[in-house]
Parts: structure tokens; C-alpha cells; sequence
């Protein structure tokens, strides 16, 4: 078996924070006891039936998932669906983990095995909390139905377009993970972004704007779960677009 070393012997080069500000007590607590629970084991080939306690009808992936509000929603709305959410920001894996328990800063900590989730929740979540690039060769093939990139670090300036996650390497990846009609779904309030993404799916074969008038990408998608850095660009007058893409 391929261990994690050999794994990120070609690691890439990562862009952006890993931690802000000091993680305090609680949330300090469910990163030591609930995030090994539900981390993502990486191993060279990974089976997503097995990570969770049960299989699940269908299999979704978001890339980045911030603050964790839009994934522990959709988690909450669909327990038969199972999540495998990605983010490197270790502060982000926190708010999540709290979102998920009800557990925040303040609160008395409980015994690290009488950790429950909140609010009727399922066990549908699972995380990993690295670069998701490493994560890509050990997933199956048209393993999700959706997939999810939600307001991306734009890197605005021409000399950081490389950084972009959107382009043609990802977008490969992103291909072989969905399955055949599966959606993927891009977020940003950035009119660089924007302006990438169109162009770049634009020459991918593997993927069809399934638009058909402007609303279609001016406005939320029905299953959608705003989010904290959504509320900031619309207090700052920036308009967020929602871009979706059927795999053909």
C-alpha cells in the first residue's frame, strides 16, 4: 500500500492561508477529537463507501468550502447524500466542525466520545483538510453527482493566473469525478473570475452550460445555502454569479 509520504513526494505548491486567527478552547477541542473521526483517510485508492458508517444514494464533493455554512446545510437537507468536503484553512475546518456538533466557543466541552451531532444530523460528512490536488488520484472515477467550488481565491492580477484553480489540469480532474449529467457548480463575485471561467469552459468539451437565460446564473440555485463570504461581497456591492455545468 502506498503510503502518505509517497503520495506527496510530487507534492504542489499550495497558495493561500492554512490558519488566521488563535482556534480557542472549544472549537480547539472538536479539531483534536471529532476532525480524526471524520477525516478522509488518504491511501492510494479510496473507497467512498466505506468512509462513512453506511453507503450513501449519492456522493458529493466541495472544493474549498470555507466557513462550512453551505456544506453543513446541504448536509443537514440531504442525509441520504454523503459529503466530502475540502479545505485546507484550518480555522474553516473549525466553524465547520461546530456547525455540525452545536458545539461553539463558550460551551462547557463534553468527553471526546460523547461528541453527537446537532440538530438531527446525519453522519454525511467527511473531511479533508489538504490541497485537494492530492486528494484527486485516489478518487474513483464518477464518483459524485455534484460538485462545488465556491467563491475561489480569483488571484486577480495576470502574473497569478496560474494559480486559478479553474483551468485545464483541474478541470480533467473534475471530469473524471463526475458522473455522467453530474453537475459542477462555480460561485464567484469577481469580475476577473468570472470572465475566466466562462473562457475556459468555454473550450472544455467535457462540460455544457446548462443556462438558458441569465437568471439561470444571476441567481442561486435551488438547493443553494448562502454563505458568509456571499453576505460580505453583497454588503460590498459585488454581485456573485452561480455557474452550472452538466458533465456530457
Amino acid at each position: 500500500m502506498t503510503n502518505d509520504l509517497d503520495l506527496l513526494r510530487s507534492k504542489p505548491k499550495f497558495f493561500g492561508r492554512r490558519k488566521g486567527r488563535t482556534i480557542h478552547k472549544a472549537k480547539s477541542f472538536l479539531l483534536e477529537n471529532l476532525l480524526p473521526r471524520l477525516r478522509l483517510p488518504l491511501s492510494e485508492k479510496i473507497n467512498i463507501d466505506e468512509c462513512f458508517t453506511a453507503p450513501k444514494q449519492n456522493y458529493c464533493l466541495e472544493i474549498g468550502f470555507g466557513d462550512g455554512e453551505h456544506l453543513a446545510a446541504l448536509a443537514l437537507a440531504q442525509p441520504n447524500t454523503g459529503f466530502i468536503g475540502v479545505e485546507v484553512y484550518q480555522n474553516g475546518v473549525a466553524n465547520l466542525l461546530s456547525l455540525l456538533t452545536g458545539i461553539k466557543e463558550g460551551d462547557e466541552c463534553c468527553a471526546a466520545d460523547e461528541i453527537c451531532f446537532s440538530n438531527g444530523r446525519g453522519d454525511n460528512v467527511r473531511v479533508y483538510d489538504d490541497d485537494v490536488r492530492l486528494l484527486f488520484a485516489a478518487l474513483p472515477d464518477g464518483a459524485f453527482t455534484k460538485i462545488y467550488l465556491l467563491f475561489p481565491d480569483p488571484w486577480p492580477k495576470k502574473k497569478h493566473a496560474g494559480r486559478r484553480f479553474i483551468n485545464p489540469d483541474n478541470l480533467r480532474e473534475l471530469s473524471r469525478l463526475l458522473k455522467k449529467g453530474g453537475i459542477l457548480q462555480i460561485a464567484t463575485d469577481h469580475q476577473v473570475y468570472k470572465r475566466w471561467v466562462m473562457e475556459q469552459m468555454r473550450h472544455n468539451q467535457d462540460f455544457e452550460w446548462t443556462a438558458k437565460c441569465s437568471n439561470d446564473w444571476r441567481l442561486p440555485p435551488a438547493d443553494w445555502h448562502e454563505t458568509k463570504y456571499q453576505r460580505k461581497a453583497i454588503r460590498e456591492g459585488r454581485k456573485p454569479v452561480f455557474f452550472e455545468y452538466k458533465r456530457v
